[in-house]
């Protein structure tokens, strides 16, 4: 039995120079980083800052929009969606960890739109592990690996901000 192992430092390396070339637009206006609680929102944090772009990076949550809501509850924790920026007419380039089924982008995307309109959206994951349920596709992926259903894949970042990705039963 092979053991999934992905150097989740390596592919944000790969990642970071991937986004290099859509961070700045032909406007000269830098695209607006958001990342999706949690796992992207680390990621998007320091892609601001190794990208060097000006001003602060989005959280946005999936929570309130998504489709099974009605069973899991809004849970009691600190992920709700800050935008320190306006949405209408930017270019917004939404980063998450893992992009499995695409529920959680399809309702990080109807967030969104509850803040403006943006003039585009463009997905950027660290991993792609395929799975979709829903027509979603990242422009960007650093990897992209296939799972069995009953595994999760999940970022985890240390205390020295340094990110490993654990792979575990469901």
């Amino acid at each position: 039995m092979t053991i999934l192992q992905l150097d989740a430092e390596a592919l944000y390396a790969d990642l970071l120079m991937r986004l290099r070339p859509l961070v700045r637009r032909d406007e000269g206006e830098s695209a607006a980083l958001v990342g999706i609680w949690s796992g992207g929102a680390w990621l998007a944090e320091r892609l601001q800052r190794d990208l060097g772009l000006p001003g602060q990076h989005g959280v946005i949550s999936s929570a309130l929009h998504r489709d099974d809501f009605g069973s899991r509850g809004l849970a009691a924790t600190t992920d709700a969606t800050a935008l320190p920026f306006a949405i209408d007419g930017r270019h917004i380039l939404l980063i998450d960890d893992v992009l499995y089924t695409g529920r959680t982008t399809r309702a990080v995307i109807n967030e969104l739109f509850d803040f403006g309109r943006p003039a585009s959206v463009t997905l950027a994951v660290l991993v792609d592990r395929g799975g979709r349920e829903l027509p979603i596709e990242p422009a960007v992926s650093a990897a992209r690996v296939v799972l069995p259903a009953g595994q999760k894949l999940s970022l985890v970042r240390d205390d020295e901000g340094r990110f490993t990705l654990d792979v575990e039963s469901a």
